[in-house]
């Protein structure tokens, strides 16, 4: 059992990763006249410079090569490279272009899409709850579409970009320190190339707005580090089910920006699609807080149960009452289950 101490550290590390997430919308725009790919482009450049420090200071270098040597792997982390350049992208450029609340209803379906994409993708089975969430966030969906006169495509973008990014990281299975450092080195080429391309036309913003100007860039990637190394610190500290609450916290800091601080209309259908996501997401956090109850509440009786058996003198061989009443299932006359039977 993790220390009272240890929880309460994870808990302020799980707080503070994903209130940063959740304020970061009022950095992007300190970052004008740049425009959002350029901002990518330097979020990505200066994200492998911190982590390059981080690694180098930690000294956690002995999965370079066991990673280099798994293509199967390298193939995975391009695709994650890529799902959150798109998400990174969008994301920039819909808070700089006035989409803020848009952009938390992306974070807020993402539970819902990932659910989904399980079922699609993965073949997992859903337990009814987690059906009527997914069904009443498709609903909403619709009720913005209908309302907006368009479908709400930063929304979904936002949301299933970064549902396929976390399919990607949980098949890669390394940590995210490393699993960071090597998707912005895929990207570091790329992205340099193209701010060297932005200077050499001259639409670079480095050269033109003072020093000030450069420093914002180049702590993007502290914005991009620091938040992850803190929700790596959450995660091993803390419950699963404790982080599947705190991810609630982004949004909803992004939401409240976008309505009290940039002042993003609110209209009945937009109130009305927020509501549907909201009721899915507490239908869903119900299901999952009463599932995992559930699971250490059988954990406990096995436990239990384990502990008798351990304490439970042993029968003697010739006790007529250890003999077996019935023959094994596994005699002559028992053929073995199949390899796909539940039973195995």
């Amino acid at each position: 059992m993790k220390s009272e101490n240890e929880q309460r550290a994870g808990l302020l590390y799980g707080i503070g990763a994903y209130g940063m997430w959740g304020l970061v919308p009022m950095f992007w725009p300190l970052l004008k006249p740049a425009g959002s790919m350029e901002i990518l482009a330097h979020r990505m450049v200066w994200s492998l410079a911190f982590v390059a420090v981080a690694l180098l200071v930690l000294r956690r270098w002995a999965w370079i090569p066991e990673l280099l040597r798994q293509p199967r792997k390298l193939a995975l982390i391009t695709v994650a490279a890529a799902t959150i350049t798109v998400n990174w992208g969008v994301y920039i450029w819909s808070v700089n272009a006035g989409h803020v609340v848009e952009a938390s209803l992306g974070y807020f379906i993402n539970p819902l899409v990932t659910i989904a994409m399980g079922v699609l993708l993965l073949k997992e089975r859903l337990r009814p709850a987690q059906w009527a969430a997914v069904l009443i966030g498709f609903s909403a969906v619709v009720v913005l579409a209908v309302g907006a006169g368009r479908p709400p495509w930063v929304s979904l973008t936002l949301a299933f970009s970064f549902a396929t990014y976390g399919l990607a990281k949980k098949k890669i299975n390394i940590g995210g320190l490393e699993s960071l450092s090597a998707e912005t080195t895929v990207l570091f080429l790329p992205a340099l190339g193209y701010l060297v391309w932005l200077s050499a036309t001259g639409s670079a913003t480095v050269g033109s707005e003072g020093a000030g100007h450069v420093a914002l860039l180049a702590s993007t990637g502290l914005v991009t580090a620091v938040p992850l190394i803190c929700f790596g610190a959450a995660a091993i500290r803390v419950p699963l089910s404790t982080l599947g609450l705190l991810q609630y916290l982004a949004p909803v800091f992004q939401f409240l920006l976008g309505v009290l601080y940039f002042h993003e209309a609110m209209p009945a259908e937009r109130w009305a699609g927020f509501s549907l996501v909201w009721l899915a997401l507490t239908i869903l956090t119900w299901d999952a807080l009463r599932t995992a109850r559930r699971t250490r509440a059988e954990a406990v009786r096995l436990a239990a149960l384990a502990r008798q058996k351990a304490n439970a003198p042993a029968p003697s061989a010739t006790d007529p009452a250890a003999l077996p009443l019935t023959p094994p299932l596994t005699s002559p006359l028992t053929p073995e289950p199949a390899a796909g039977d539940p039973e195995r």
